[in-house]
């Protein structure tokens, strides 16, 4: 249960992300971007094994 920020913080936070940047995103890599599946790891080696390895 997450409380919505004042006006206040919103402000502050504004200031704050105008002053210094956005140091660090809302989320992170692995939040955004499913996990591969093992099916995705046999595609990629599938599409590129190299000739002489045959296929």
């Amino acid at each position: 249960m997450s409380e919505q920020p004042t006006e206040d913080e919103r402000r502050r936070r504004r200031d704050l992300d105008a002053i210094f940047g956005d140091v660090l995103p809302e989320t992170t890599s692995d939040e955004r971007d499913p996990p591969r599946s093992d099916d995705d790891r046999e595609e990629w080696y599938r599409v590129n094994r190299p000739p002489h390895h045959g296929g």
